[in-house]
C-alpha cells in the first residue's frame, strides 16, 4: 500500500511540458515535412526533366562548338574577268562574318530588342521567363517569348522550331551548357550568322546579318548600316515571314513592309531608352527613308543565267567528287555525284570560270533572237540550237549556246547532247590522221567511185555523195571542199584503217567512241552508235587552230573555299597530237572548204573576212536530223549545230540545211562586235616545211612528158612526191557501156579513140563486175550507170571489147527519120538488133553531090546524130550499123529522092570523121578548173559546187552497230 502511494505520489508531482516545447516541437515537424515535401517536388520536377531530356545525347564542348559553328554558306559562280554571275542553287543565301566584323551599333540594335540582359545572365533571364510565364498563364494579349539570344540559338541549332514546353525545358538546359563552354561573342557571332531575315531583293531567303544587309540594302559592308537600318534588320528575325518587304521573286511587299516598320520603330524606342541612340539620331532614324533605301529588284541567277548556273553547279561537282577520291576516276552520278552537289551548294565555295560576259552575252542575244529561227512547229517543237566558243591556245571554254529556252528544255546542248557528227567528222578521224602519216597531200588524187560494203539485212550497201553522183578522180583538196563521202570512206576504212583512225580522234577529244564503232565501215560520215558531243567536237577542231596540240576543253578555272583556300586550280596538260605542218596543211584545206566549197552560206553571211580569216566544215546527217558547222580563226573555235530534241525531226528546206552556217555567221559578227580583243592573231602562220609543188593531175606525182595535166598546191616538204606519173599511158581503144576496152582485130579505127588514159587502183572493169555481183543480193539498187564515175572513160583498158564477131553482117539500123531543130538536121533512128555491132556512120549528099561520112556513134551512146547542115540545101542521110569485124549494113534514106547508093560506100571512099578522141570531155575529166591562189585541180567545176551532205545510208549490219541507216553523212 506504501508502495503504491509512493508511486502515486512520483507521478503526480512530474512537471508539465511547457507550451514553447510544443510550438518547437511543432516546427520541428513542419521543417520535416517541408523538407520532404521539397524533396519530393525537387524529384518529381527532376523525373519531369529526366523524362524529357531522356533521350537527348550528352553534349560535349566539342560537339557544341562543331554545331555552332557548322553553317549552310552561300556559294558563287564568277564569269572571267571576276564579275559574278551569281549565287549557287539554294534555299538559303548565307555570308558569314566574324565577331570583328560586326559593328557596334547593330550589336546594340539586336541587344535592345532580343535581349537586354545578355552580358548578364548566364544563358537564362529569370524575370524574362517568369514574365513569359505570366503572360501565358493570364493569356495576356501581349506575350514576349522571354528566350535570351543563347537560347534562340541553342533552338536553331540543337532543336526544332515547334512552340512545345518540353522544348522550352530542353532549350533552358542547352542554354547553360552553351554558356559553359561558349563566350559571349562567340554565341553573339554565331546567332547573327544563323537567324533568318525574309527574303532579299532576288527573292532568296537570307540568313545571317551580312546576307540581309546585302541582300535587303544591297550593302556589302556592314559598317556602312546607318541607325535606322541597322534598327530595320535587328527587328526582322522575330517574324521574318511577316516582316519581309520582298516576296520569293524579289517583288516589294506592301503590307509586309509596313509591318517591318512598325517593328523597326519598336527597336529604335528600345534603343533609346537603353542610351544605346540619342534622342537625336533616334530622330534621324525615324526620319530615314527605308524604303528608298531598299536594293532594287533583281533576278535570280538561275533565272538570269540559268544553264550557265545549272553548267556551273555540274561541272564544279565532278571536280570535288574527284578531289575527294585523289584525284582519280571514279563513276560520277548516283548519291556520290549527288554529295558532292550538296556540299558545294552549302558549303561557300566560290566557283570562277572561264566564261566571258561579252562573248556569252553576244552569243545568246543570235540564240534568243526567235527571228533567226524557223517558227516553231507543233509536231516538232522549237527548232534548237547549241553553240561553244573554245580559246585555241588555253582549251578555255569563253562561251556556248545552251539551246533555245531553259523553261522548254533545261538539257544542256552544248555539253550533254550527245547527235551523229556527219561530215564534220571527216577531217577528224580521215583527212588529218592522212595528212599526219604523209597518205595524202592536198594535191593527192583520190578515186570518188563506189565501193561496196556488207550489209547483215540487205546483202551489200553502196554509200552516195550528196549529188547523187560520182566524179570519180579527184584532189584531196576537192573532195573535201565539196564533201565527197567516197573518198573520205576511202581513207578511213582503207587507207588510215578504222582502228587507227578512232585512236586518233580520241586523242582530239572524241570521248564517245564505243566498241561497237570499230566496226562501222561509215563511222567517217556520222555513222556511230551514239555520236558526239558539241563540246567534244568543238574540242576537236580547236586542236587544228592550236597548230596539232591538244587542249581539253575546261570551263572552271578555280574553286574556293568558304576560308578563301584554293582547293582547285585548273592546270594546262597540252599534248602535240599532230604536227604543226599537218596542221597548216588542213587549216588550208578548210579555208578552200568556205571560199569554194559547201561552205557558201559563211562565206556570204561572214562580215570580216578582211581582218579575221576563219576556216571551217559543214556536216549533215541522214535526211538533215542534225546539221553542223566547226570553225575556226587562229584564236578562237566555234562549233554550231542544229537540229530538233527528237531525231525523227528533220530539217527542211535549204534554210534550215543551211541554218547551222547562218547562225555560225552571225554568232562569230556578233563576237567580234562585242570582243574585238579576242581576236589578236590576223593570219594563220605558215610553219617551216611547208612548200609549193606542181604534179601530175591524174596521179599526184612528178609529171612525165605524156602529162598534161597538172595541180599545183602545197605539201609537207617531208612528203613532196619522189616517184614519176605512172597513172597515165597513151592507148588506143573503143568504149562500149561507158568503160574503154581493148579493141578486137578488124574493129574500124574511125570507132577508136587514142588518148592519154589513167590508171586507177581499181580498174572500171574490175569494179562493174563487183556491183553486177552485189546487185544479185540486193533487193533495191539504181541502174549500174548510176555507179559509173564521170571519168569512166578515160579509164585505162585492161580487158578485150567482150563483144565478139558472130559472123553476119549486122542489121542495118530501123526508123530513119531527120528532122530540123534550131534550122539543123537531126537524124534519128532506131538501134541495130544485132549485138556484136560496134557503132554507127552517118553519110549525107548535099545539093546532088556524092554521099560522104559525117560522123560516127559508138554503140550505146544515143540513136541520134546532129549534123550543122541547114535546111535550106538539099541533103539526104543514111546511117550504116558496124560490127566488131568491120562489117556494115546501110538503112535507107531519108530526107530527099535520090536512092541510096548500091553498093554502099566503105570507109575509104568517104571524108574522114572528125577526130572524136581528144577533146577533155570525151576524157570523162571536167576541164581544169583553178583553186583559190592558182592551185588547178582536176575534178573541180566551178560553175557547180557538189552540195555538202549526201544522204548515204550506212549498212544496218548486225555486226555493225554503228551503220544504222539514219547516221549517214553528209
Amino acid at each position: 500500500m506504501s508502495q503504491e502511494n509512493m508511486k502515486k505520489t512520483a507521478t503526480d508531482i512530474r512537471p508539465r511540458r511547457s507550451w514553447l516545447r510544443r510550438i518547437g516541437s511543432v516546427v520541428k515537424w513542419m521543417f520535416i515535412l517541408g523538407v520532404m515535401g521539397v524533396l519530393f517536388a525537387g524529384g518529381a520536377v527532376g523525373g519531369f526533366i529526366a523524362s524529357i531530356v531522356k533521350d537527348d545525347p550528352v553534349r560535349s564542348e566539342k560537339m557544341i562548338q562543331e554545331k555552332v559553328g557548322e553553317n549552310v554558306v552561300t556559294g558563287f559562280a564568277y564569269f572571267r574577268d571576276g564579275m559574278p554571275i551569281g549565287q549557287l542553287r539554294t534555299e538559303e543565301d548565307r555570308r558569314l562574318v566574324a565577331y570583328k566584323g560586326i559593328p557596334q551599333l547593330v550589336i546594340d540594335a539586336v541587344l535592345a530588342i532580343e535581349d537586354n540582359h545578355f552580358y548578364e545572365h548566364h544563358g537564362v533571364d529569370i524575370s524574362g521567363t517568369m514574365r513569359a510565364v505570366k503572360q501565358k498563364l493570364l493569356n495576356e494579349s501581349v506575350q514576349t517569348g522571354g528566350s535570351t539570344l543563347t537560347q534562340q540559338l541553342a533552338r536553331r541549332v540543337f532543336l526544332n522550331l515547334d512552340k512545345t514546353d518540353d522544348r522550352k525545358v530542353k532549350e533552358i538546359l542547352l542554354s547553360l551548357r552553351l554558356e559553359r563552354f561558349l563566350s559571349k561573342e562567340e554565341i553573339l557571332t554565331a546567332y547573327l550568322n544563323k537567324v533568318p531575315f525574309g527574303n532579299g531583293s532576288n527573292g532568296y531567303n537570307v540568313y545571317g546579318i551580312k546576307a540581309a544587309a546585302k541582300g535587303i540594302f544591297g550593302i556589302d559592308n556592314l559598317n556602312k548600316l546607318n541607325v535606322a537600318q541597322a534598327a530595320y534588320l535587328a527587328g526582322l528575325p522575330q517574324l521574318p515571314s511577316a516582316y519581309s518587304a520582298f516576296n520569293g521573286y524579289g517583288e516589294f511587299n506592301e503590307a509586309a513592309f509596313k509591318r517591318a516598320l512598325d517593328r523597326q520603330h519598336l527597336v529604335l524606342r528600345r534603343m533609346l531608352e537603353e542610351n544605346k541612340i540619342s534622342s537625336s539620331q533616334y530622330q534621324e532614324a525615324l526620319a530615314f527613308d527605308i524604303k528608298k533605301a531598299l536594293a532594287p529588284h533583281t533576278k535570280k541567277a538561275y533565272v538570269t543565267f540559268p544553264y550557265l548556273m545549272m553548267e556551273t553547279e555540274r561541272q564544279a561537282a565532278a571536280i570535288l567528287l574527284s578531289l575527294e577520291n585523289n584525284n582519280q576516276e571514279t563513276a560520277k552520278g548516283g548519291s556520290q555525284l549527288e554529295e558532292a552537289r550538296q556540299q558545294l551548294l552549302t558549303g561557300g565555295y566560290r566557283v570562277y570560270t572561264t566564261i566571258d560576259k561579252k562573248v556569252y552575252s553576244a552569243m545568246h542575244s543570235i540564240s534568243d533572237d526567235s527571228s533567226n529561227f524557223t517558227k516553231e512547229s507543233k509536231s516538232k517543237g522549237l527548232e534548237q540550237t547549241a553553240g561553244m566558243l573554245i580559246e585555241n591556245k588555253t582549251g578555255a571554254i569563253l562561251g556556248m549556246i545552251e539551246g533555245r529556252d531553259f523553261n522548254v528544255e533545261s538539257m544542256n546542248y552544248a555539253t550533254q547532247m550527245i547527235r551523229q557528227p556527219g561530215s564534220t567528222m571527216k577531217p577528224i578521224a580521215a583527212y588529218l590522221p592522212a595528212l599526219e602519216s604523209g597518205l595524202i597531200q592536198p594535191a593527192s588524187i583520190l578515186d570518188d567511185a563506189p565501193i561496196i560494203l556488207k550489209d547483215g539485212q540487205k546483202g551489200f550497201h553502196i554509200p552516195k555523195n550528196a549529188n547523187n553522183r560520182y566524179q570519180g578522180l579527184v584532189t584531196a583538196r576537192y573532195a573535201l571542199n565539196n564533201s565527197l563521202n567516197l573518198p573520205a570512206l576511202k581513207l578511213f576504212d582503207e587507207k588510215v584503217g578504222i582502228k587507227n583512225a578512232w585512236a586518233f580522234a580520241k586523242k582530239l577529244g572524241i570521248t564517245t567512241i564505243q566498241d561497237g564503232d570499230y566496226s562501222a565501215q561509215t563511222g567517217v560520215l556520222g555513222g556511230l552508235k551514239y555520236g558526239v558531243s558539241v563540246e567534244d567536237l568543238t574540242n576537236a577542231y580547236s586542236s587544228i587552230g592550236n597548230k596539232g596540240q591538244f587542249n581539253d576543253a575546261y570551263m572552271i578555272e578555280k574553286i574556293v573555299d568558304s576560308k578563301g583556300n584554293i582547293i582547285y586550280q585548273h592546270k594546262p596538260h597540252p599534248e602535240r597530237v599532230f604536227s604543226e605542218q599537218s596542221a597548216y596543211l588542213m587549216t588550208d584545206m578548210l579555208r578552200t572548204v568556205v571560199t569554194d566549197g559547201t561552205g557558201s552560206t559563211v562565206k556570204s553571211k561572214y562580215k570580216h573576212f578582211k581582218n579575221i580569216p576563219i576556216v571551217g566544215k559543214t556536216g549533215s546527217t541522214q535526211n538533215y536530223a542534225d546539221v553542223w558547222f566547226m570553225g575556226y580563226t587562229p584564236d578562237i573555235t566555234l562549233g554550231m549545230w542544229v537540229g530538233y530534241k527528237e531525231q525523227i525531226n528533220t530539217l527542211e528546206g535549204k534554210t534550215q540545211r543551211k541554218q547551222a552556217q547562218t547562225l555560225w555567221a552571225k554568232v562569230m559578227n556578233a563576237v567580234i562586235d562585242k570582243k574585238p580583243e579576242l581576236f589578236k592573231t590576223k593570219s594563220f602562220t605558215k610553219p617551216e616545211g611547208i612548200v609549193k609543188e606542181t604534179v601530175s593531175a591524174y596521179s599526184g606525182k612528178l609529171p612525165t612528158s605524156l602529162t598534161d595535166k597538172f595541180t599545183t598546191d602545197i605539201f609537207n616538204a617531208k612528203y613532196t612526191p619522189k616517184d614519176s606519173d605512172d597513172g597515165i599511158s597513151r592507148a588506143k581503144y573503143i568504149t562500149y557501156q561507158g568503160v574503154n576496152y581493148i579493141p578486137r582485130d578488124g574493129t574500124p579505127d574511125d570507132f577508136l579513140k587514142e588518148k592519154i588514159v589513167v590508171s586507177r587502183e581499181k580498174p572500171i572493169e574490175e569494179l562493174i563486175k563487183e556491183l553486177e555481183a552485189a546487185f544479185k543480193s540486193m533487193n533495191e539498187h539504181e541502174p549500174l550507170e548510176y555507179y559509173l564515175p564521170e571519168d569512166a572513160k578515160s579509164d585505162v583498158p585492161t580487158e578485150v571489147d567482150p563483144r565478139v564477131d558472130d559472123g553476119a553482117a549486122p542489121a542495118a539500123p530501123g526508123n530513119v527519120e531527120v528532122s530540123y531543130d534550131t534550122g539543123k538536121a537531126v537524124i534519128r533512128f532506131a538501134p541495130s538488133a544485132s549485138s556484136d555491132v560496134v557503132g554507127y556512120r552517118l553519110y549525107s549528099s548535099v545539093n546532088g553531090g556524092p554521099f560522104q561520112k559525117v560522123s560516127v556513134l559508138l554503140a550505146g551512146d544515143g540513136t541520134s546524130f546532129t549534123t550543122g547542115t541547114p535546111a535550106s540545101d538539099f541533103a539526104v542521110f543514111y546511117v550504116t550499123a558496124v560490127d566488131v569485124a568491120g562489117k556494115e549494113t546501110p538503112s535507107g534514106s531519108v530526107g530527099g529522092d535520090m536512092p541510096t547508093p548500091e553498093p554502099s560506100p566503105s570507109p575509104g571512099d568517104v571524108l574522114s570523121p572528125p577526130d572524136t578522141g581528144a577533146t577533155p570531155g570525151d576524157q570523162g575529166l571536167p576541164d581544169p578548173g583553178l583553186f583559190p591562189g592558182g592551185i588547178s585541180d582536176p575534178g573541180a567545176n566551178p560553175t557547180q559546187p557538189g552540195p555538202d551532205g549526201g544522204q548515204v545510208t550506212p549498212p544496218a549490219d548486225g555486226n555493225n552497230p554503228g551503220s544504222g541507216g539514219s547516221n549517214a553523212a553528209n
